[in-house]
């Protein structure tokens, strides 16, 4: 069977820069030196587009998972098109595809079942799936955003604009032209593609699949640093509508930190969560069957496995009463007066069923932690 077509432009691109980045900046860098504006102002280009890429073209426009003001998303649109890495209208496409038929080779665009370099750039040097995804049929609802179809058809010469304007831009303002061609225009181009790819290639063969195993997602906070959050990959592909991939605290995702710090000052509304007791029991879902695997393996472990699967059962009877009162409480408090709520029978319920609920979870967490 003859490969697709070389898609040249791609492979010139992605070519040219990464051998300027690995030689010439490194050269530069030991033989003249950049200095530390040159530095933090390529940093803060980098971050500016890889936010615009997490924000805006991944949560915001292909899993509608929050809505935002015209003037946030057109920000978004002009570092969409300063990170290269296509228009919103084919990006989300592409992006919604892989997660309808995610590790189908045939559709998948950039399916990790086709190996690590496929799924990282190969997808995009050669017509693999051209004749799938170029009709944009399934972004019709971005289509009516004025801001997505005024970018996808002015996408070249934003990209010309951004990519040479700004460093120029700045070459002239700081004095020094060569610095600033490398290091913003080249280096942080680079490290915008990449860190971007690794989500496609390294996040589904690299971490945790704490929610499934259905498909090769994983979850990897290291690849969150370096991704602006993105790196829970295996929790994004089973609730990809929510607007956080870090759902803990102190997992480090700061896409997540913008979307909610912008609904602070009106910029952004209707952020999208996945209700918690669904994803506590697709994580518990997960342990039970990772414990029965090591239990099965023990000689005599059939009295174990009896026990963990009863152990199981009980917490999730406990996770639908629990969760079954809180939403009944919730009501009540948009009812009732505050005062009324908190005497109530429903909330003596409420925190009778909760003290259950943690107690159960502690015995589950002592039996897991022993197959562990």
């Amino acid at each position: 069977m003859n490969k697709p077509a070389i898609i040249w432009l791609n492979v010139i691109v992605f070519a040219v820069t990464f051998l300027i980045a690995i030689i010439a900046v490194p050269y530069r860098a030991l033989t003249y030196g950049f200095d530390s504006t040159e530095i933090v102002f390529a940093i803060i280009c980098f971050v500016y587009c890889g936010m615009s890429i997490t924000t805006g073209y991944h949560r915001l426009w292909s899993h509608k998972a929050f809505e935002a003001h015209w003037s946030l998303r057109f920000i978004f649109a002009l570092g969409g098109a300063f990170a290269l890495q296509n228009s919103i209208l084919h990006w989300s496409s592409d992006h919604r595809i892989h997660h309808k038929h995610v590790d189908n080779n045939d559709i998948d665009p950039y399916s990790a079942k086709m190996g690590f370099w496929y799924s990282h750039i190969g997808w995009m040097c050669r017509e693999y799936h051209a004749h799938n995804y170029h009709d944009y049929k399934n972004a019709r609802d971005i289509q009516k955003d004025p801001i997505v179809m005024w970018q996808h058809k002015y996408y070249l010469l934003l990209v010309v604009a951004m990519n040479f304007g700004i460093p120029i831009a700045f070459g002239l303002w700081h004095g020094n032209m060569l610095n600033s061609l490398l290091l913003v225009g080249v280096l942080r181009l680079v490290l915008s593609h990449h860190t971007t790819f690794f989500i496609n290639s390294l996040a589904h063969v690299w971490g945790k699949q704490t929610y499934t195993d259905k498909n090769t997602a994983r979850d990897n906070g290291f690849l969150a640093f370096l991704t602006f959050g993105e790196g829970y990959h295996n929790y994004h592909h089973i609730f990809e509508n929510d607007y956080r991939n870090g759902i803990r605290w102190w997992q480090f995702d700061p896409t997540k930190w913008l979307i909610k710090a912008c609904q602070w000052v009106g910029l952004t509304k209707k952020l999208r969560t996945s209700p918690e007791d669904k994803v506590e029991k697709m994580r518990l879902s997960m342990t039970l069957k990772r414990s029965k695997e090591k239990l099965s393996a023990h000689p005599n472990a059939e009295q174990a496995l009896i026990s963990l699967q009863q152990e199981y059962d009980l917490l999730i009877s406990k996770i639908n009463d629990f969760y079954q009162v809180r939403k009944k409480l919730l009501t009540a408090k948009r009812e009732l007066v505050l005062a009324e709520v908190e005497k109530s029978d429903l909330m003596i319920q409420y925190k009778e069923l909760n003290r259950h609920l943690i107690a159960q979870r502690h015995r589950w967490q002592m039996m897991t932690a022993k197959l562990a």
